[in-house]
């Protein structure tokens, strides 16, 4: 993780399969080529390069007694804690070769394949970020992700240190990226040019590319999933001016999860409308999705 390198509470820790992440070497722990001195640092002292590295997946190892098994998953998504890591590991080689940035937007995951595009949204706020996946961790209790510094100030828990979150795979991220096509994602994802496709159960029909559908199709306005009950209350109670809106609790990994969604609405052009007034009033990641194909 971070360098082949694990820290929890302060304490930083050799990380146990090192070898194993890297995909070079099918041997034992003990043959971490890296034990004793950690990761590499960048030998220059200009701005560290962006892409690079190699594609890798793994084979499954195991990080003080919990066991990981890296896999292609395009199905991804899932809720669950956030944290993040900076100045310890700054300047130092990833998991697939690439060097870690602290002042870029990436992350370090478990298990999905290197490099790679995930969407992470915090639950506590509704702020969303794409960021570039090329390290592994965190291997600390119930943690997914682990954000660069500036994703998490992107995501505004930098002070708090953790978050709910959670995390959808977009893709696999070219090696040559030099940073363009991420900072291009994160453009379109502000402008809500419905670019970004994710993974999911239901169907999405982005804001400003709604296919033609059915007369008497009826639409939600999926909003957002919030932690705090009195969260998703005050969204409620700002969004009635704008049509029916309702809360539904969710049971999720971390606990109970609070769905707000606007309708139904039985007019295309209602729902469209309805939309754009939900995004102008800061709910820039809300969605359009079809009745039918919106459930609990």
């Amino acid at each position: 993780m971070r360098g082949l390198w694990w820290k929890s509470l302060g304490v930083t820790v050799l990380l146990i399969a090192a070898a194993l992440l890297n995909g070079c070497s099918s041997g034992p722990a003990k043959r971490n080529p890296f034990a004793g001195v950690g990761s590499p640092v960048y030998p220059g002292a200009g701005p560290l390069p962006k892409g690079g590295g190699k594609y890798l997946i793994g084979q499954p190892y195991e990080v003080a007694g919990w066991k990981y098994y890296p896999r292609a998953d395009p199905s991804y998504d899932k809720v669950g804690q956030a944290s993040w890591y900076g100045p310890q590991f700054h300047r130092r080689m990833t998991s697939n070769g690439e060097w870690f940035d602290m002042d870029y937007l990436s992350a370090a995951h478990p298990t999905l394949p290197l490099p790679s595009y995930v969407k992470v949204t915090n639950l506590e706020n509704g702020r969303a970020v794409v960021v570039r996946v090329n390290d592994r961790g965190p291997f600390v209790g119930d943690r997914i992700i682990d954000m660069s510094r500036k994703s998490a100030e992107v995501l505004g828990f930098k002070q708090k240190g953790r978050a709910n979150v959670r995390v959808q795979y977009l893709g696999p991220a070219p090696l040559n990226d030099h940073g363009s096509d991420l900072i291009a994602m994160n453009r379109r994802l502000d402008g809500r040019s419905g670019s970004i496709v994710v993974a999911a159960a239901r169907p999405v029909v982005p804001a400003g590319a709604m296919a033609p559908l059915p007369q008497r199709q009826s639409y939600y306005v999926q909003i957002g999933a919030y932690s705090d009950p009195r969260n998703a209350e005050r969204a409620r109670e700002a969004l009635r001016p704008v049509g029916p809106v309702s809360v539904t609790s969710i049971a999720g990994q971390l606990g109970t999860l609070y769905k707000v969604e606007l309708g139904p609405l039985d007019d295309q052009g209602r729902a469209a409308a309805a939309l754009d007034q939900v995004v102008a009033q800061g709910h820039a990641d809300a969605r359009l999705v079809r009745a039918t194909n919106w459930s609990n």
